[in-house]
């Protein structure tokens, strides 16, 4: 097989290996959050992961709740302010995670999900993961099921493809995202980014959308990170392909979605070791503010889908 497949199991949780033995390019997969802990290269006789990875499975438990790296955002994205809002003229308030004053970044970003399938071909390998949240937290009383399918193909291509069903007996809200920091084979002030979007949503103190759009056409053309301050989010525009590029001299990492990934929030943090590019289906606050919001039907499927190239 020209791709392989390895579990291992010898952690709390397992974690699974995707290799490619032509190109050397690794995935790994965490089943705790459905973290993606590894893309990585053969670069100059050294190997590269462009994910900010976690040491083990032990090590993203414990910082499960510090920077959220590389976990999955469900069903709500980054901040929903005071964790409170109405759907069909009820009240709800979330109870799980807080930073400050507003919940952040959902209920499931410390789920652990079983294993479905895993294969590995002369073409690809896959991992297939699945969770079911069942309304355990009573701000969101509304079960789903979300399945996670990893896949790496040649040219060391990683797609990553959500879908979300339920079996409510009404629609509900619903938005996702991914929440991965990425780092290459150089300081990220020497980096350029370079993203297909124009207009930003303005935030208040609290990283809050107030509703008005600015612009800001910087990233059209690769832009070097160096002092510059990023923690927003942009609305892409559409049809754009590939929607972002993050790139060093020596490697060049492409992000691409479909249509379901409409926003893209960027966040440097102050030590500057690493980029956020968190891919969204619906802006910050959604459930308040409607923007990009998901109505998910009962007992229909709804897929999300971007994918990670590395040159």
């Amino acid at each position: 097989m020209l791709f392989t497949i390895l579990i291992n199991d010898k952690e709390q949780f397992p974690s699974i290996k995707m290799v490619d033995t032509v190109s050397l390019c690794e995935v790994e997969v965490f089943c705790f959050g459905g973290i993606l802990n590894e893309f990585s290269i053969e670069k100059n006789n050294q190997r590269v992961n462009v994910i900010d990875a976690y040491y083990n499975v032990a090590d993203a438990i414990e910082q499960r709740n510090t920077w959220f790296k590389s976990c999955k955002l469900s069903p709500f994205a980054c901040r929903l302010e005071s964790g409170k809002y109405n759907w069909n003229n009820i009240n709800y308030t979330i109870e799980k995670f807080y930073l400050g004053n507003n919940a952040i970044h959902g209920l499931v970003y410390d789920a652990v999900y079983e294993i479905v399938k895993t294969e590995a071909t002369e073409t690809d390998a896959m991992i297939e993961l699945q969770y079911t949240y069942n309304a355990t937290d009573s701000g969101y009383p509304f079960n789903f099921t979300t399945n996670i399918l990893y896949k790496l193909e040649a040219n060391n291509k990683l797609t990553i493809t959500s879908t979300i069903h339920h079996n409510n007996n009404q629609s509900i809200p619903y938005c996702e995202g991914w929440h991965p920091y990425f780092k290459l084979d150089e300081p990220i002030d020497n980096c350029t980014l370079q993203f297909n979007a124009n207009e930003l949503l303005a935030f208040d103190e609290n990283l809050i959308p107030t509703g008005n759009v600015l612009s800001d056409d910087r990233f059209f053309k690769p832009k070097k990170l160096k002092d510059i301050k990023l923690d927003n989010c942009y609305k892409l525009k559409e049809n754009e392909m590939p929607i972002c590029v993050l790139e060093s001299k020596n490697i060049k990492l492409t992000i691409t979605a479909v249509q379901s990934y409409p926003y893209l929030q960027v966040f440097i943090p102050d030590h500057r070791n690493n980029i956020a590019i968190e891919n969204l289906s619906a802006a910050p606050n959604a459930f308040n503010n409607k923007m990009g919001l998901s109505i998910l039907d009962p007992n229909k499927k709804y897929v999300f889908e971007m994918s990670y190239k590395l040159v």
